[in-house]
């Protein structure tokens, strides 16, 4: 039973970032039935410029309880800036064109985020700064540190923040109208072209927190993280129902479950012939499962209308 209770708390943990991340993915599909494949690599350039955000504030002194918030503030501003830039330089003249068109800029997008955080910070991996003592607490048989605490606690608070920001402010019926219906939100007086702006910039600005993170975590970043997360937070996002957002925390925190629980028992199911270095095809399993037998995913999807 303790290998089972870690693996729920690790489960957890992990599953609070991908819904983080699909929040991301499901928001921008939920106005313009455009799949972001570039928000993964938002999620990087977020962990690198906290990286070197926060080696600098350190090297000059600066307290670590002073120097991680700043440092986060400015992440966020780094990757809003860089959403809105993505939306504005490469969706915004494709918005009316095939769908095809856009996919296929997404794909590209990411491989030019991918090579100039490459050119910028190099192929090594970082190891990212200690900000905390980082104690460890028994909860059950399972162990848990004071970094997993926060990163789930701060999730959540930020989703809970996010559904009230979409459900009780004029920005949040803003953006739901658009998602119905863009002509007849802007027939009504809704700036859509500024709604979609913020939209990218809000999905921007959570990929910024999942990075941070994801690197304080496992104490390393790396100018590919955002490759893999990016399609293990979008198999989360069409779990749950894409352009959903209550599905795509359902969907990210079932993943991170699901991927958890597999990779603590695939060696005894398979007589040790898989270790738990397989946890990756777990999150692809559910991508495939769910596009054959429920393709609307949990929650089912909102699509938005578009002419």
């Amino acid at each position: 039973m303790e290998i089972f209770f870690q693996q729920i708390v690790n489960g957890l943990v992990q599953g609070s970032v991908y819904a983080l991340v699909a929040l991301g993915y499901t928001m921008v599909y939920g106005i313009l039935g455009l799949i972001n494949f570039a928000h993964g690599e938002v999620v990087m350039i977020g962990a690198m410029l906290a990286l070197s955000s926060l080696n600098a504030m350190l090297g000059w002194g600066m307290p670590p309880l002073l120097a991680l918030p700043l440092s986060l503030a400015f992440t966020m501003l780094g990757c809003m800036a860089l959403g809105y830039g993505i939306e504005r330089i490469a969706y915004r003249p494709l918005r009316h064109a095939p769908r095809l068109a856009p996919l296929i800029t997404a794909i590209g997008v990411s491989i030019v985020l991918q090579n100039l955080a490459m050119m910028v910070w190099g192929r090594q991996y970082h190891a990212f700064p200690q900000m905390i003592a980082n104690n460890t607490h028994t909860l059950a048989g399972a162990i848990i540190n004071d970094v997993q605490i926060i990163i789930f606690i701060t999730a959540l608070a930020i989703m809970a923040g996010l559904m009230v920001v979409v459900h009780r402010t004029r920005l949040g019926r803003a953006m739901r109208a658009v998602a119905e219906d863009q002509h007849a939100a802007q027939l009504m007086g809704v700036d859509i072209n500024r709604v979609i702006s913020i939209t990218f910039m809000l999905g921007s600005a959570l990929a910024a927190v999942a990075g941070l993170m994801v690197s304080a975590n496992y104490g390393l970043a790396h100018y590919y993280m955002g490759f893999l997360l990016g399609l293990k937070a979008f198999t989360a996002a069409v779990l749950g129902g894409i352009g959903n957002l209550r599905g795509a925390m359902l969907g990210g925190l079932l993943l991170g479950l699901i991927e958890s629980l597999g990779a603590g028992y695939i060696g005894d199911l398979t007589g040790g012939f898989m270790g738990s270095n397989y946890q990756d095809v777990f999150a692809f399993f559910v991508l495939i499962a769910v596009l054959v037998l429920r393709p609307s995913g949990l929650l089912g999807e909102r699509l938005a209308e578009r002419a």
